[in-house]
Parts: C-alpha cells; sequence; structure tokens
C-alpha cells in the first residue's frame, strides 16, 4: 500500500524557450488556453476563468467526434509567475473519476522556463494514463504555440 499514492500520481515536465511571464501567461489567459489546451484535435471553445485564489474556472473540450465535456475547479494557488494550483474535476465523471489537485510550477532557466506539471491522486490506473497523454499531447501543443526554438 506504501507505494500505491505515488503509483497514482502524475508528474511531467518540459523545457521551453520563453520567460516564466510568456509561460504563465499561456497557462491563465483564456485566449492563450485555448490555443494549447487538451489532446491533439481537441478544442477548447469555451473557457471561464475567476483567476484568484478561490475563484472557479471552467473548461468546455470538444472531442474531434462526440459530444462537449466540460472540466471545473478551483483555484488554490496563485503566485505568478512561479506557481499556480486547483482542484480538476470532471462535471461528466466516468465512474472511477475523483477531484484531482493540478499543480503546476515554472522555473527559469538557461533560455527559458522548466514546467513541471503534478497531478493526483487518481483513483485508478487507467484514469492516470488518461491524463498523462492528455497532458503530454498539451505540452506538445504548447511547445507549438511558443514556437520553433521549443526546447525538447
Amino acid at each position: 500500500m506504501n507505494g500505491q499514492p505515488s503509483r497514482l500520481h502524475l508528474d511531467l515536465t518540459c523545457t521551453v524557450e520563453a520567460p516564466r511571464e510568456l509561460v504563465f501567461s499561456l497557462l491563465t489567459t483564456p485566449a492563450e488556453l485555448a490555443k494549447w489546451w487538451g489532446p491533439q484535435g481537441f478544442s477548447t471553445p469555451e473557457i471561464e476563468l475567476d483567476l484568484r485564489v478561490g475563484g472557479r474556472y471552467r473548461f468546455t473540450m470538444q472531442p474531434p467526434e462526440g459530444e462537449a465535456f466540460h472540466l471545473s475547479g478551483e483555484f488554490i494557488e496563485l503566485v505568478p509567475p512561479a506557481r499556480l494550483g486547483y482542484t480538476f474535476r470532471w462535471e461528466e465523471p466516468t465512474a472511477d473519476d475523483r477531484e484531482t489537485v493540478v499543480t503546476f510550477s515554472l522555473d527559469a532557466v538557461e533560455n527559458g522556463t522548466h514546467v513541471s506539471l503534478s497531478q493526483g491522486r487518481f483513483a485508478s490506473g487507467e484514469r492516470l494514463a488518461l491524463h498523462r497523454e492528455g497532458w503530454t499531447e498539451s505540452f506538445e501543443k504548447l511547445r507549438k504555440v511558443i514556437g520553433p526554438g521549443a526546447a525538447p
């Protein structure tokens, strides 16, 4: 049982060639979020943000085929341009969905920003894998938004 929490917790990183202030803006501005949020082929046609600790957010996600669905939560940490934390819950959950906490940490590095994402704890390995894939593809889209000079 001791290993279970870490197995159901997601940690991802990427480095981008952009200053922290720009990356933080891409994480917190609806028009910018819409450019990169979600897996390949998905769009985010509606984004509502009340960007303050205790403020809420709601995203409408549109898959390439099928009905739109929603995620929402509350901001629990806001330290521009270094950290952003919020709860994450699907409004149309599957049986093994649960509310998780997402934390972004942005660290200035030579020629850019190191982005660390933490999310958990998931109810199942299946949900963890789904989020790992979604965030990995979202990070690829974020790199494209930042430009061709993005670090690997």
